[in-house]
């Protein structure tokens, strides 16, 4: 038997802080938001995919902690949001992409008639409680704050250990795309996407500059991204060298029509490099305009090299002569690796003062067994 929702007025509506952009370029960002927002709500998948909660979840949020006064994407979720009760009880699985479109939605429409309630209705059901996962708890945690529906106090101890986690460095040296995104992730729910000081310890800021510096090796733009708006969240700097990486590659992504509609793509990162561009570099917009007509298909540029592959596969096979010292081994590194690896190094090193540091981790010497 489904849940019954009434409408009411919703008094403790988030007041965002207006950006610093001038309004001039207001009606260029819009024209491209509203697009995107056709796009993704209209034209990719339908909307009782679960794709399509995905996709419509992470737009809507880019726009919301980026470009919060901008309106023009409303209209394309109005007819979610009429529904929103009725999916929500059908499918309570999906609470948090639910809760999120409908949360932006309010904030950006000026519309706040069910939110409130929806979070009321997550809580009494217990649905955080169904997670296993601390960083969807702390997730949850974060949407039921933004209807003021929470209690820190009771909190406590997941709080405690999602910083126990962020400040193990050294594990953030290593390839592990899991725990490299539930680091950003975590960075973002407890900065409450940048409006508040997540106040991260030195070892987690640690961390973090070690997930990156791999990231810029494998030249995964897509992570390197969330790690830079997450060090803006944290009020850390992003490395200029990252930072001139990602805009020379997010100005080759390729965004085309495709009319046998859409597989699999790589709108995720279009969405982190056009994220970066708007809170790290301070783009007054989205600078891609999609096509008219037909699903759109975002492709990554394509990679010259994987560098982070040839230096794993030349430390490795360096068995016992490997060490943790990069000034030691650097000479025997380069002369295995291809030119552009070689060169991804160097601006790796260049990068950041911690790429020593970095390297004595990635080598993993400190991890070998002692044989009898």
């Amino acid at each position: 038997m489904g849940c019954s929702f009434k409408g009411g007025t919703m008094s403790n509506v988030i007041t965002l802080a207006a950006p610093k952009w001038r309004a001039a370029y207001l009606a260029r960002t819009s024209s491209a938001t509203e697009r995107l927002a056709n796009t993704f709500s209209n034209e990719r998948r339908g909307i009782n995919d679960v794709f399509w909660l995905k996709e419509n979840a992470e737009f809507l949020n880019v726009v919301h902690t980026s470009l919060p006064e901008t309106s023009d994407v409303a209209p394309a979720y109005e007819a979610f949001y009429e529904t929103v009760e009725s999916r929500i009880e059908f499918f309570p699985q999906y609470y948090r992409f639910i809760l999120s479109i409908c949360l932006d939605f309010e904030d950006l429409s000026g519309v706040s008639e069910k939110g409130e309630r929806l979070v009321d209705w997550a809580r009494q059901k217990g649905l955080a409680e169904a997670e296993l996962s601390d960083l969807q708890r702390l997730e949850a945690l974060r949407l039921f704050a933004r209807r003021r529906r929470v209690r820190q106090k009771r909190n406590a101890a997941l709080l405690d250990r999602v910083r126990r986690f962020m400040a193990l460095s050294a594990q953030f040296a290593l390839p592990n795309k899991k725990i490299a995104y539930e680091l950003t992730h975590a960075i973002f729910y407890l900065s409450d996407y940048g409006r508040v000081d997540p106040d991260l310890d030195r070892g987690a800021r640690k961390s973090l500059e070690f997930l990156g510096l791999w990231a810029f090796v494998e030249q995964n733009a897509d992570l390197l991204s969330e790690v830079c708006v997450a060090m803006r969240f944290a009020r850390m700097r992003p490395p200029e060298i990252w930072r001139q990486w990602l805009r020379r590659h997010t100005d080759r992504f390729s965004v085309e029509p495709n009319s046998m509609g859409v597989a699999a793509d790589d709108y995720h990162e279009f969405l982190m490099c056009q994220w970066a561009r708007l809170i790290v570099e301070g783009a007054e917009g989205i600078d891609r305009l999609p096509p008219m007509g037909g699903a759109t298909t975002f492709k990554r540029p394509k990679p010259m090299c994987a560098p982070l592959r040839e230096l794993s596969e030349t430390i490795y096979n360096m068995a016992s002569a490997r060490t943790a010292n990069w000034r030691d081994m650097r000479p025997a590194i380069v002369s295995k690796v291809s030119d552009g690896a070689k060169d991804k190094l160097a601006l790796a090193e260049a990068s950041s003062p911690r790429f020593g540091e970095f390297f004595s981790h990635f080598a993993r010497v400190d991890l070998r067994w002692e044989w009898a």
